[in-house]
């Protein structure tokens, strides 16, 4: 871990005896209601990693490791005394919990060897099969478990079978193709078959971890239902609380540790209401108000209805400000943030022939009073023009503007 660049608590998760059963604690039952945007905390009593011992088992690990490596150095691949090492490991690993990262790392790994060695198996066979004549099965039978072993195309070729002159032909291009078997056996330190059994066994694992999560997830969907009933009404449709309900049930399928004791429904309820809490406070509003806002909005609105209660009045930002230990300005901030917008479609009335629209006053219009005012001193002061001379009235119209698209100066008049 350490040439690589890894800290200890960034690969190894937990410890754990896998043939130890689960001890079932006792824990407090979980409240029912739960305020939108709040969020329960898990109080679990962890002890955490030790170091020392994950140290000391790494240690073990990396002694047999050691003689693993000067076995392959003396003897070659596949020795007896080998797998016995190996499962020496194995032992010691499997009590460890490794990061998703690292898992993810070494699987991939396995997966790119198996598909070099696949590659290679591919040209082979077509230079024996396709292009040399040699029958399909017979290929396979006498290839498998001598994938790296350079003699092969010898003792195919001293048969003296009909396509054995072409296998000549062929046959540095076939060795050298093997050479890279061979390589694969010395980075990896494996046999290809064993790497072959390794990469069908994280097939198969990963196929039946799937097929598993599938089947918690489909056992839980009711729990996804009763938990989202109660949030109905808070500006999501029921569908769509179910459908977050149900990205947060996946994520505790994916992070569930039944090893800790404790069951899974308690667990799957604390990220099925976070999932629906979360996707009220970014979805419900038509604009969308931060979680920690909404948090803060929460607060207030409990704060508010207490308050309410006691003392049969709504609160005043300044009372407000005193239990919550906020500035007024910001308490005055929040209530403004928390107001609901509301479509100008909404109906008014019984008959909903006229919508709220038709009720907002147009600042931009004229009302009948000023209207009717503005037509008297017009016609006012047109007639008092008409009165005068020519030469008056111009000049009055120039200074003031009238009926002209600008006054004038005194200077231009």
């Amino acid at each position: 871990m350490e040439e690589e660049g890894f800290k200890m608590h960034d690969v190894v998760l937990d410890i754990y005896n896998p043939h130890e059963e689960a001890v079932i604690p006792k824990v407090k039952k979980p409240t029912d209601v739960v305020e939108e945007g709040e969020e329960e905390e898990e109080e679990e009593e962890d002890k955490g990693l030790d170091p020392a011992e994950v140290k000391t088992r790494l240690k073990a690990v990396r002694k047999i490791y050691k003689k693993f490596l000067k076995s392959v150095e003396d003897k070659g691949l596949g020795q007896d005394i080998q797998k016995k090492y190996l499962n020496q490991i194995s032992e010691i690993l499997v009590e460890f919990k490794f990061s998703v990262r690292l898992n993810s790392k070494y699987n991939m790994q396995v997966k790119i060897a198996q598909e070099n060695i696949r590659y290679i198996e591919r040209r082979i066979m077509n230079i024996c099969t396709e292009q040399c004549g040699m029958p399909r099965g017979k290929f396979i039978r006498s290839f498998i478990g001598k994938e790296a072993d350079v003699n092969w195309i010898d003792g195919i070729i001293a048969k003296g079978d009909k396509y054995a002159t072409l296998l000549s032909v062929y046959k540095d291009e076939i060795v050298k193709l093997q050479s890279k078997m061979k390589f694969l056996e010395t980075r990896y330190k494996l046999t290809i078959p064993e790497i072959k059994e390794i990469n069908r066994n994280i097939t198969v694992n990963e196929a039946k971890s799937r097929r598993a999560k599938k089947e918690m997830i489909e056992a839980n969907l009711r729990l996804v239902i009763s938990i989202a009933k109660k949030y109905t009404n808070r500006g999501l449709q029921f569908l769509d609380l179910i459908q977050e309900g149900n990205i947060g049930l996946m994520k505790a399928v994916e992070k569930f540790e039944y090893r800790r004791g404790y069951k899974f429904s308690t667990y799957a309820t604390w990220w099925i209401r976070q999932a629906i809490t979360r996707s009220i406070a970014d979805q419900a509003r038509t604009i969308r108000i931060p979680v920690h806002m909404i948090e803060t909005i929460n607060k207030l609105n409990r704060v508010s209805r207490q308050l309410l209660q006691e003392k049969g009045r709504e609160a005043t930002a300044e009372e407000l400000s005193e239990i919550l230990e906020m500035p007024v300005d910001k308490v005055r901030k929040v209530i403004k943030i928390a107001k609901e917008p509301i479509s100008i479609e909404t109906p008014i009335g019984d008959d909903e022939d006229s919508h709220l629209g038709d009720f907002i006053e147009d600042g931009n219009i004229l009302s009948p009073l000023d209207s009717a005012t503005v037509n008297g001193l017009t016609n006012t002061v047109t007639n008092l023009l008409e009165g005068l001379t020519p030469r008056e009235a111009k000049v009055l119209r120039m200074r003031f503007g009238i009926d002209m698209n600008t006054d004038h100066t005194l200077e231009e008049v």
